[in-house]
């Protein structure tokens, strides 16, 4: 059985573990808490690695069965094992082939929560319509893949559907998955809102950032800030509380607006507001100071024609095609069900040189 690799090299399993013994060491000693952002950050190192660790050993532990039962079915002389067996080797084969694939999630921020909000482009009330079915996609990928959602924000659609909507995605390798996502994605299909029966095409964007609040400075100073509070408006559901707790928020040297509406809580809504926009400044600055503009940046155009990432083709066939990779599939209802998957790895597999 191959050794299982990341970040492009044989698993060093001492190192990773001298490196908890280390961060053990750390965690008793006098004013290790006394920065409960810092001490937080390497504590989730230390989780992170442990992750690893358990990652590498459970093909080992696999294996071992496999071979315990395959030297039962010799001594029994039984054939009924045969099946068992054939199960439990491909099952160490897909977990093997999962922790090769996990030197993809290498990159900077890969291992943190993701903050994802999606835009609708031009045209109205199709527009928004695309946006909840996106929010919809997203939502379902996300629980297929064991994270954990949080509504951070939500603008209702004037008639129909939403005109943005913001969330927070906590689990393994969250940003590292999603950041695939981060683009433009184009819709074509006969439009329900259309008396006419007309085909038409949609735009909307999502935008994907790290959430790493917990890991960087970012100086904020409160004379940079214009913040404003409202009642949360629209049409209600379960993601809008209408309080007057909805909080809006101007960095004015930059003119990055972040607002928050979920929590009733006023307070709760500056916090979870404040915490998106030291997300959105770090972002900023790190694509400032990136000489050499990766995907991502080179996907943030307009939201209209010639800049999508993804098309999803309803009519008049049915198909769903990434334009930077090449990865189709015909089964549009199962991606719009949150069957992401094999877009995201076909694009990691090609960002890394695969």
């Amino acid at each position: 059985m191959r050794e299982p690799r990341f970040s492009g090299g044989i698993f060093d399993r001492p190192t990773r573990e001298a490196r908890i013994a280390e961060i053990e060491q750390l965690s008793t000693s006098a004013g290790f808490w006394a920065d409960q952002r810092k001490a937080q950050a390497i504590m989730r190192e230390k989780n992170q690695i442990q992750k690893e660790i358990e990652a590498w050993e459970e093909p080992a532990r696999m294996l071992r069965d496999a071979a315990e039962l395959l030297e039962m079915a010799d001594m029994e002389q039984a054939v009924e094992f045969d099946q068992e067996i054939d199960a439990a080797l491909i099952a160490v084969e897909h977990k093997v082939s999962a922790l090769e694939f996990a030197r993809m999630m290498s990159g900077e921020n890969d291992t943190a929560p993701a903050l994802v909000t999606i835009h609708s482009g031009a045209g109205g009330t199709e527009s928004q319509d695309w946006v909840a079915m996106l929010l919809r996609m997203y939502l379902m990928y996300c629980e297929k893949a064991g994270f954990k959602v949080a509504m951070m924000d939500e603008q209702p659609g004037d008639e129909a559907g939403i005109k943005s909507v913001t969330f927070s995605v906590e689990g393994d390798h969250a940003f590292g998955y999603l950041k695939a996502e981060h683009g433009v994605h184009r819709l074509v299909r006969i439009s329900p809102f259309d008396a006419n029966a007309r085909r038409h095409t949609t735009f909307a964007s999502v935008d994907v950032i790290p959430d790493i609040e917990d890991t960087i400075e970012v100086e904020v100073k409160e004379e940079d800030l214009r913040i404003d509070t409202f009642r949360s408006g629209g049409a209600g559901g379960q993601h809008v509380n209408k309080t007057d707790s909805a909080v809006r928020m101007t960095h004015l040297p930059t003119g990055i607006v972040v607002q928050c509406q979920n929590e009733r809580s006023q307070m709760k809504n500056r916090s979870t507001a404040m915490k998106l926009l030291k997300a959105r400044l770090y972002e900023r600055e790190r694509q400032m100071r990136d000489a050499e503009k990766d995907a991502r940046e080179a996907a943030k155009m307009g939201i209209d024609f010639g800049s999508q990432i993804r098309s999803y083709v309803l009519h008049p066939y049915q198909l769903v095609k990434d334009v930077r990779t090449g990865y189709e599939t015909g089964n549009t209802s199962a991606v719009l069900d949150g069957e992401l998957q094999p877009f995201i790895e076909a694009y990691l597999l090609k960002a890394a040189g695969v």
